[in-house]
């Protein structure tokens, strides 16, 4: 039997699975989010700085700028060891005071007093501050423009400190949310285990319905597996029941066999032989007939126990003419005066060889009960919504206080004597009812005979 994989495994991994891509895009927007909050911390650091420098821009007496750079405030900026800090004060456009000279700035402020931008310094990615202020004279004002700038190492350590605890903290999420989904899935499959050791802890002949408290996602299961030990107690007890019956209706055939087989081997003529030998092959015969209807009644067992699909319809009286067509030579050599009524179509959802063993009974019945001179009438009729189908004769019939009896299966009533096993009508009763038919036994015309009506519902 092929093994499916664990239910927890696969909850696991789905788990995981689905975890780890909304894990990627949340710490994707974690490091968006990290480098913004270190730009935004380190922008006002810088913003400060330059703040700083730009007080200490004097206008002298020849109108010209001059600047003294107060080196605390770069100092500021050099708290992470590994970074480099770079300046630069510019005057009027055009005019470079001091600093870097090289170092980039932002020609086009937008209005904004101060401006940051992301550039790259002597091969290094700097984070650039300006800011534009101007020196009163008194007379007039005049612009110049304070650059700040330092290498990026710092704040990208500190976006990396923060990618790095999201992380862990989602990792610990994710595996407390593995560990709770593992106890869970232990918790919850308890049940079945329970579920499972009472199955193994049955006898094997015990096919009674599971009543183990189960989780309702898996009461459909424990549904099905019920429904499946009725059926299958249904199949073992008809195989109890053909294998009794087989045994205890063979007995009597075989015996006779058996006792022919020795008279002949003590016979002192040939014609006794011929007698014996003619006495088991009947006994041979009977016992075949036996078996062909207990082979019947187990074939129709297995379809009532199944759950087969709708039969296809099939016309119902052209099939009762054909086989009581084929029953006329028996009737004729019997004595019995057989013949069919009917015309037309009658179409009914039915298996064709079933119903042919249903009317074969029926035919059959007639034959051997009805007596030599009698006369045996089969006839197919619609009627509303129904087919009709009947045989009937004007034999000795069945005392109305054994009708009920003659239904069931192995009841021969009176007549003992006739071949058969008391199995035709048990059996023509269980092929209607699998096709949706009802029988109704009653005395036939006059009160003579048995007239045996099927009542099928039209397809």
């Amino acid at each position: 039997m092929l093994s499916a994989p664990s239910l927890r495994r696969r909850l696991l991994f789905w788990l995981l699975a689905s975890t780890a891509v909304i894990g990627v895009v949340a710490l994707a927007d974690t490091w968006r989010e990290a480098v913004e909050t270190a730009n935004a911390v380190s922008d006002r650091v810088l913003a400060g700085s330059a703040l700083a420098i730009a007080e200490r821009v004097v206008v002298t007496e020849n109108g010209s700028l001059e600047v003294d750079i107060p080196y605390v405030a770069l100092e500021m900026l050099t708290s992470a060891a590994q970074d480099r800090v770079f300046y630069r004060v510019d005057g009027p456009p055009g005019q470079f005071i001091t600093g870097y000279q090289t170092l980039p700035t932002v020609a086009d402020m937008g209005g904004q007093a101060t401006a940051y931008r992301d550039a790259v310094f002597r091969g290094e990615p700097i984070r650039i501050a300006v800011l534009q202020r101007s020196a009163s004279t008194g007379i007039n004002s005049v612009p110049f423009a304070v650059t700040v700038a330092e290498t990026t190492i710092a704040r990208r350590q500190l976006a990396e400190t923060i990618l790095l605890r999201s992380a862990l903290r989602l990792a610990l999420m994710i595996a407390g949310a593995a560990a709770i989904v593992w106890i869970a899935v232990t918790v919850s499959l308890r049940p079945l285990h329970r579920l499972g050791e009472a199955i193994a802890l049955r006898n094997p002949d015990d096919l009674h319905p599971i009543e183990q408290r189960a989780p309702s996602e898996v009461q459909g299961l424990v549904e099905t597996v019920n429904s499946f030990m009725v059926r299958l107690q249904s199949a073992l007890d008809a195989l109890r029941h053909f294998s009794g019956n087989a045994s205890h209706q063979l007995r009597t055939p075989m015996a006779i066999v058996r006792t022919q087989l020795a008279l002949a081997g003590r016979a002192s003529s040939l014609a006794e032989v011929r007698e014996a030998v003619r006495k088991g092959d009947e006994a041979v015969a009977h016992a075949e007939r036996i078996l062909a209807q207990l082979l019947l009644m187990a074939k129709i067992d297995a379809a009532a126990s199944g759950e087969p699909g709708p039969p296809e319809p099939v016309d119902v009286a052209a099939l009762a003419r054909e086989l009581t067509a084929d029953r006329v030579p028996a009737a004729a050599e019997a004595g019995i005066d057989l013949g069919y009524e009917g015309a037309g179509p009658a179409m009914v959802r039915a298996e064709p060889l079933l119903f042919g063993e249903l009317l074969r009974n029926l035919l059959e019945n007639a034959i051997a009960y009805a007596g030599r001179g009698a006369e045996v009438t089969a006839s197919v009729r619609t009627d509303g919504g129904a087919v009709l189908l009947r045989v009937e004769d004007n034999g000795p019939g069945i005392a109305p206080d054994r009708l009920r009896l003659a239904r069931e299966r192995f009841s021969r009533g009176e007549h003992r004597d006739a071949p058969g096993m008391g199995l035709g009508l048990a059996i023509v009763e269980e092929i209607a009812a699998l096709f949706g038919g009802t029988m109704v036994l009653e005395s036939g015309a006059a009160g003579r005979g048995l007239r045996v009506t099927i009542r099928f519902p039209a397809a």
